[in-house]
């Protein structure tokens, strides 16, 4: 139902783009074809295009107000999946870090040097 009625919103929207660039800006209307006495003279047509804008325009304000009633409606409500809230994940595997083992010059430190180089603050 919806898409039908975009469509017809779409249609009716593009009649009344063409109902307007029809008119003359000074609102002397059509002014085409057609005796001085007929359905389409100068008066005739502005009368027409005047009418059927006004009809245009308000069929079109309906359908908008309809097309957004049934958008309102028709929205499922937000779902959250908590499907997954109690799981926790896989433990990773404890390795002990890689201490690399010192070379004999760095194992024989100086017998004077006790103390750091740099005194420690306490």
């Amino acid at each position: 139902m919806f898409t039908f009625l975009l469509i017809v919103q779409t249609l009716i929207a593009t009649a009344l783009v063409g109902t307007i660039l029809m008119q003359r800006s000074e609102g002397g209307g059509l002014g085409v074809g057609g005796s001085s006495s007929g359905f389409m003279t100068a008066r005739g047509a502005a009368d027409f295009l005047t009418r059927s804008t006004a009809v245009l325009a308000t069929i079109f304000i309906v359908l908008a107000i309809a097309l957004a009633a049934i958008a309102g409606v028709n929205r499922a409500p937000a779902t959250i999946d908590t499907s997954l809230v109690n799981q926790t994940s896989p433990a990773l595997p404890t390795t002990s870090p890689v201490v690399p083992t010192p070379t004999p010059q760095q194992q024989q430190a100086p017998a004077n040097q006790t103390a750091p180089a740099v005194p420690v603050q306490q």
